[in-house]
């Protein structure tokens, strides 16, 4: 348990403007939706007295917070590994390999990231879910980033909602792309397998901006971007454009049976045992410097393997032809 006692005096600037907006630039660590619950509740008051979020200030009114922060006990620590790729007092950037779930869920009570970054620091127990902003599916490899304050938390949930956190991904997929295109396409629950992601009408708005890196007879590597982050966005979307990814269980389709120069291919496709997906580049405003970071996790090795069997193997049907 952490308790909070912070005071701050509202200046003449602010006078007008509802309180949950002045309390959100009097207290930066924590995000605007944290601040309203926390004045619904009564932890934080307005010259001693509770308030509503809506409710105006005059200036020179005195805001007093004063909260208990859960720590996240439930969550064992445990020794895993991670590969860290940079780190400082603010945050920790890692590379996720693939096989690995990013926090506890049903049928994956430990053995996740969450698990192994309370054992690398357990100050995290004070951040909401250990720091984690975003996931990737258990499947997907590559570079993640944790918040390792409160203000880093905010600041990095802010920047995935309002899509200023650039996130690029490599896939390989079936069939041949266009050169480069946009899919803008809603994503929600599947109506008829509730376990999947779909795109739905009613579901929330998702943009994936793609780029064709290397084309193979029956098969293309690509980068994508993300613009918004809905679950299984690449995924669904790359499904709905007819090209779904390489080894995805969930979204993809079965190999046939090729013979001839692409076999060797067409058997490397086959025994891909995940989604062919690796989160490549993460771009993001550094939560105390502000400056403009990249980070990148290289491609790992099984996928680096089957592009260089697909590239071979098309060296080779081109030079038959």
């Amino acid at each position: 348990m952490t308790i909070i006692k912070q005071t701050r005096h509202l200046n003449s600037d602010q006078a007008g403007k509802r309180i949950d907006q002045a309390a959100t630039e009097l207290f930066p660590d924590y995000s605007r939706a944290r601040l309203q619950s926390w004045i619904r509740e009564g932890s934080l008051t307005l010259n001693g007295s509770t308030v509503l979020p809506k409710q105006r200030v005059a200036g020179g009114e005195i805001i007093r917070l004063e909260v208990e922060l859960e720590l996240d006990n439930e969550v064992l620590s445990q020794e895993i590994p991670i590969d860290i790729i940079a780190e400082d007092a603010h945050i920790i950037v890692i590379n996720k390999p693939a096989g690995l779930v990013v926090h506890p869920a049903t049928g994956h009570p430990g053995g996740t990231l969450q698990n192994g970054l309370l054992h690398f620091d357990a100050s995290l127990a004070a951040i909401p879910r250990s720091g984690i902003v975003h996931r990737l599916d258990k499947d997907t490899s590559g570079v993640m980033v944790v918040a390792r304050s409160l203000k880093a938390h905010n600041s990095l949930v802010s920047q995935l909602h309002d899509r200023k956190m650039g996130r690029i991904y490599r896939a390989v997929v079936h069939g041949i792309t266009a050169l480069k295109g946009t899919v803008e396409a809603p994503i929600g629950r599947n109506p008829h397998d509730r376990q999947r992601m779909a795109v739905v009408s009613s579901g929330r708005p998702a943009i994936s901006h793609y780029r064709l890196l290397q084309a193979f007879e029956h098969f293309c590597h690509i980068s994508v971007a993300l613009e918004t982050g809905r679950t299984h966005q690449i995924r669904v979307h790359m499904r709905h454009l007819g090209h779904p990814l390489v080894g995805d269980a969930q979204y993809g389709q079965k190999t046939g049976k090729v013979t001839g120069p692409t076999a060797i291919a067409s058997e490397a496709v086959a025994r891909f045992s995940r989604q062919a997906l690796h989160a490549r580049t993460l771009k993001l405003l550094h939560p105390q410097t502000n400056e403009l970071c990249e980070y990148s996790a290289p491609v790992p090795d099984d996928l680096a393997r089957l592009l260089q069997i697909l590239e071979t193997e098309d060296g080779k049907r081109n030079a038959r032809q």
